[in-house]
């Protein structure tokens, strides 16, 4: 993944949608705006967090999730508030549990159930890298006003209601 001054000299989607609009829709304009902000963004926080502290953005989002579930999760639960298949999380358990930083067990209700939760130093760990985490953000969205925040949130919101809304209706 480059890194963001790479990604700024490279001639991104949008700015291609820019140089000819005429050849796009103005919710394919938009559609192009976000997903060039989520790659920068993801971009620099995957690098910071590789250079940092030697650490995937998906082993950071396992272990934000499990941090949010003291008594731990279950591998299932996870893969649906990580958006990803079961398979995918198997890998970063694993790892995890090898390193120290996750501990797994057996569901005491369901015995095909493995429940993982974090160890101590993988709490203690995970809280250092978010609190850096948080100051990464502040610093990507620091020439935005609170005004200019909340008014972002309301459209991100109403926009995401609207693509729910779309999904459902082409749904058989």
């Amino acid at each position: 993944m480059p890194a963001v001054g790479d990604c700024i000299k490279m001639l991104d989607s949008e700015t291609k949608a820019v140089e000819t609009p005429e050849d796009h829709a103005e919710e394919l304009r938009l559609w192009l705006r976000l997903l060039t902000c989520t790659t920068l963004i993801e971009g620099e926080v995957r690098g910071r967090l590789r250079q940092r502290f030697d650490v995937t953005l998906p082993r950071f989002d396992l272990m934000a999730q499990l941090d949010k579930a003291p008594d731990g999760m279950t591998l299932s639960d996870v893969s649906k508030r990580m958006m990803v298949s079961n398979g995918n999380v198997t890998g970063l358990v694993e790892r995890l549990v090898e390193s120290g930083h996750l501990d797994r067990r057996t569901s005491e209700t369901d015995r095909r159930v493995q429940v993982i939760r974090l160890t101590k130093l993988g709490r203690a760990e995970f809280r250092r890298m978010a609190s850096e985490h948080e100051t990464w953000i502040a610093d990507l969205f620091a020439d935005l006003t609170p005004k200019d925040v909340r008014e972002l949130m309301r459209l991100l919101a109403k926009t995401k209601a609207s693509a729910q809304k779309s999904a459902v209706r082409r749904k058989p």
